[in-house]
């Protein structure tokens, strides 16, 4: 009954000044709103990195051939046939950290079309464990099987994009599409990954969208390869979860120097290595930002201690009054603590939801993608509530420390 009398204390004695108390309020509100905006904008931008990192597979190493004019890949063509299968075969047979491969091989795209629509993707041809090493949902039918290549299969599985425009009415199964000359029978069709972003570090992501897939035997036999092109396009290995990824693609990449009789005629990426800068970026974000934070809530505590402060010389005469009717020293520092704490706990409320309104606001007007985090509201408002009860124990103190008799004097 105490404690709850005290609190209707507290807030008749804050009502009574509606605008200072208000201003007083805006420096809490604004320190909390930006703490819990920029941590959500962390945690939001670190499970987007998480997701775009799934889509390539983190335990993965992806290999890409070089684009070369024609007077330059005349000369790496006297040294090495570029990026093929057989490399990653060899990759997985010499190294036990390499449990598995896929390889991709981009077609020269001129014609994309069905009876109901056309697109403006692209056909890629896919070896099997093209779609296990990376991470795709089927939205209907099936992905492309062993024995769709061991038997040249003229069958696609299209990409989400790519089967809204070839057939905006749906139920694409079954059905055929002609890339340039040639007919496939449609056997799947994939689930577009939620992604915000579609690149990474420099990466190009969520491009299979408007891809339709095909055998890679059946590319490499159906269709025509530009003069001196590599094999394959790309090659996708997998990494034994338990090997550090950066020193399985210096191994692999020695291999392939060898292979390529020293040439350097492909690109390495390392998803995993992405993802540690990505990590590393967002780190010192987080610092950067929880700084600038921090700086508005101390303004914030500076801004009660000085409003403490003057209450104090205002209310010297009412001090005075109390001390001498029997309130101790203890009893007039509880209730001037009791205002500042009060003040930063109705700030960090208002803050939170300030917060969270601002994350929802960035998060359309920006595209960045953006997750509420319990820790970043409870840890914000931890904080407004130690800066509201430290910076109110010195005109606490000053105020229980007043002379009775001096008090009762002043005008």
């Amino acid at each position: 009954m105490k404690y709850f009398n005290l609190l209707l204390d507290t807030l008749s004695e804050l009502a009574q000044h509606k605008l200072r108390t208000l201003l007083t309020l805006l420096g809490m509100i604004f320190g909390v709103g930006a703490v819990i905006s920029m941590l959500n904008i962390g945690e939001g931008a670190e499970r987007e990195a998480l997701k775009m990192i799934d889509n390539m597979g983190l335990h993965n190493l992806i290999i890409n051939a070089k684009e070369f004019d024609e007077k330059e890949l005349r000369e790496q063509r006297k040294h090495s046939m570029g990026l093929s299968i057989h490399d990653g075969k060899i990759a997985v047979a010499a190294m036990p950290f390499v449990t598995a491969f896929s390889a991709q091989k981009v077609i020269e795209t001129y014609s994309i079309f069905s009876a109901e629509g056309k697109s403006s993707g692209a056909a890629v041809g896919v070896s099997a464990n093209f779609f296990t090493l990376s991470k795709f949902n089927l939205a209907n039918g099936r992905v492309l099987k062993q024995s769709d290549e061991q038997a040249f299969s003229q069958v696609v599985l299209l990409g989400a994009s790519a089967a809204k425009q070839l057939f905006p009415l749906g139920n694409a199964i079954g059905k055929n599409i002609k890339i340039n000359s040639q007919w496939f029978n449609v056997v799947g069709v994939l689930k577009a990954p939620f992604l915000k972003k579609t690149e990474f570090q420099g990466m190009k992501l969520g491009g299979e969208q408007n891809q339709v897939f095909i055998p890679l035997t059946t590319a490499l036999h159906k269709f025509p390869v530009k003069n001196l092109a590599s094999e394959i396009t790309s090659l996708k290995l997998r990494i034994d979860k338990n090997v550090d990824s950066i020193a399985a693609a210096k191994a692999v990449s020695h291999l392939l120097h060898r292979r390529h009789n020293q040439v350097d005629d492909y690109t390495m990426v390392i998803p995993a290595a992405l993802l540690a800068q990505q990590k590393q970026t967002q780190q010192i974000f987080n610092i950067v930002m929880s700084c600038v934070a921090g700086i508005s809530l101390l303004v914030g505590g500076i801004g009660i201690m000085n409003i403490m402060l003057a209450t104090v010389l205002e209310r010297t005469k009412e001090i005075g009054l109390l001390r001498a009717v029997g309130a101790t020293q203890k009893d007039i520092r509880i209730q001037f603590v009791a205002e500042s704490f009060t003040i930063s706990i109705m700030g960090g409320l208002l803050g939170v939801i300030f917060g969270l309104f601002l994350s929802e606001l960035i998060s359309i007007y920006s595209q960045w993608a953006v997750s509420w985090s319990i820790t970043a509201i409870i840890l914000s408002f931890s904080i407004c509530a130690l800066v509201g009860l430290i910076f109110g124990v010195y005109p606490a103190i000053k105020a229980s420390k007043l002379d009775p008799i001096e008090a009762l004097q002043t005008d």
